[in-house]
């Protein structure tokens, strides 16, 4: 797995026991992907690639949205709003727009990427009560 940029050792600490293969890239900046990532059921797989977008402030500066590298779709055939497609390490990536709150900010010196990871199941879970 390619190493080109460094997070802060708590991220690899919490990365390395998830247990999923991870890489970080720099590649039109720089990203940390997470391989075989378990999603909760009612999607089209059962496990994806994410990635998540590490700009150059963080941990200061807070991470925004996830990204798929298997377009993600509800099995009851409901639609999932906000999504757009980018490209990532030379692959077509299912961005979800999703976006922290006044009511859930990125708190600088907690936040990091556990808590976002967090964030983003819970944003998996919540899908199929919002429609």
């Amino acid at each position: 797995m390619r190493k080109q940029f460094h997070l802060p050792e708590e991220d690899t600490e919490y990365l390395d026991a998830l247990g999923c293969p991870w890489e970080t890239i720099t590649n039109s900046g720089n990203w940390l992907l997470v391989h075989d990532y378990p999603l909760p059921s009612g999607y089209n797989v059962d496990k994806v690639s994410l990635a998540l977008r590490i700009d150059a402030g963080y941990p200061n500066s807070q991470i925004d949205m996830v990204y798929f590298k298997t377009h993600l779709s509800r099995l009851d055939g409901k639609p999932i709003g906000a999504l757009a497609i980018m490209q990532i390490d030379g692959g077509q990536w299912q961005r979800w727009s999703r976006h922290r709150t006044g009511q859930n900010p990125w708190r600088a010196g907690v936040d990091n990427v556990s808590t976002h990871l967090s964030l983003v199941n819970h944003l998996l879970e919540r899908e199929f009560t919002i429609r």
